[in-house]
């Protein structure tokens, strides 16, 4: 297992020792024009304050750069750690991050630590932060919105494959972006897939006036769909805690309930179980891990796409409507005739005497087909 440190260095608590004792080491509060700058993310995004009691950090200073990079290297020289997921990482000067990657590289030349980071934003935003002495990847907050947009409103899965293909335009074929279930700032995407929470009501006050559960049990199928979409893409997987079982909860705080291990109810079990079943599959698989990705048949609940690694070749199946489907694709031309595939989550599968490959998928639900080796 690979640890990696949430860290903060953006701002800091306005009674924080280190504030105390350097009050200048903030951005200003106020505007020239009298504005408060308060979550002014995209206007000022490298000097707002997230909030009056958080002041931002100064960070285009040298004399505030240094100490919060060298705090960022006491963590890695006094623990086994294996890099950092980086808060805030939009609203942190460039000079940051060279200044900490240099630090990193130079004085643990023999670590191989890894950088993540949260920025939301276009894809060239976050991609302006990914690359030679700054930070490894950051968390692709584009493909999930679209992602729960299919699964919780409605939207077309003919999005989703746009925005995938917009994430490897912009990060390349074979990134290390990371692909997440969730995340610490939103509800849980299974208490809104099954309705207990409404996508257009406010989700921090619905946390704090009544307990979010999951609603339709559906909720777990749509979280399992987007799990196998994370596992299957180009890029990372990155399991927000508890969703590999599926934690219900509203937006922060109700989000950050304590992780469970053990006690699941029966839907919980399966779910971690199917979660368990997609990282094995994508450990054991090349074409999952490192494959070319080509679109094999797309239509506005229903994605089906291959991936190929030296002439070996999986199939995912991606059905985000409440209908079964049956698909009918063409592999591309270079796969072998009617290869051997085994279907890993127990969908009925085929090829016709034309040589197109049927797939027959439950209502939300997919298949991931590898060749038998």
């Amino acid at each position: 297992m690979n640890v990696i440190l949430d860290y903060v260095a953006n701002h800091l608590h306005i009674h924080s020792p280190v504030l105390q004792a350097h009050p200048d080491w903030v951005t200003p509060l106020y505007l020239p024009d009298g504005r408060k700058n308060l979550e002014l993310w995209d206007e000022e995004r490298l000097t707002t304050w997230f909030d009056e009691h958080i002041p931002t950090l100064d960070l285009e200073r040298a004399e505030v750069c240094g100490p919060m990079t060298d705090s960022a290297l006491y963590w890695i020289a006094e623990y086994d750690l294996d890099g950092f997921r980086h808060d805030a990482c939009k609203h942190i000067p460039e000079n940051y991050w060279r200044m900490l990657t240099r630090k990193m590289k130079t004085r643990f030349p023999d670590r191989d630590l890894w950088q993540i980071g949260e920025t939301y934003g276009s894809p060239e935003l976050i991609g302006s932060y990914v690359r030679s002495g700054m930070i490894d990847a950051q968390f692709d907050f584009n493909v999930y919105h679209t992602a729960l947009d299919v699964l919780t409103c409605g939207r077309s899965v003919r999005d989703l494959a746009a925005t995938v293909a917009e994430s490897s335009a912009a990060y390349g074929a074979h990134h290390t972006m990371g692909n997440i279930t969730g995340n610490h700032d939103k509800a849980r995407l299974v208490s809104l897939a099954g309705g207990a929470l409404s996508p257009d009501e406010d989700h921090k006050r619905a946390g704090w006036t009544r307990t979010v559960g999951v609603g339709d049990p559906v909720g777990y199928r749509k979280l399992a769909l987007i799990q196998a979409l994370d596992c299957t893409i180009p890029g990372v997987p990155c399991i927000y805690q508890g969703d590999e079982y599926g934690e219900p909860g509203a937006n922060d705080p109700d989000n950050r309930r304590m992780m469970r291990f053990d006690g699941y109810t029966p839907c919980e079990q399966a779910q971690r179980d199917l979660t368990r079943d997609l990282i094995r599959l994508r450990r054991s698989s090349m074409p999952l891990l490192y494959g070319d990705m080509t679109t094999l048949a797309l239509t506005d609940d229903v994605w089906v796409f291959a991936r190929v690694y030296m002439g070996e070749w999986a199939v995912v199946a991606l059905n985000c409507g409440d209908r079964p489907q049956q698909v009918e694709c063409i592999l591309p031309t270079g796969s072998a005739e009617n290869p051997k595939f085994n279907a890993n989550f127990g969908a009925e599968f085929g090829f016709l005497p034309d040589g197109r490959l049927r797939i027959d998928l439950p209502p939300v639900g997919f298949e991931i087909l590898t060749e038998t080796k």
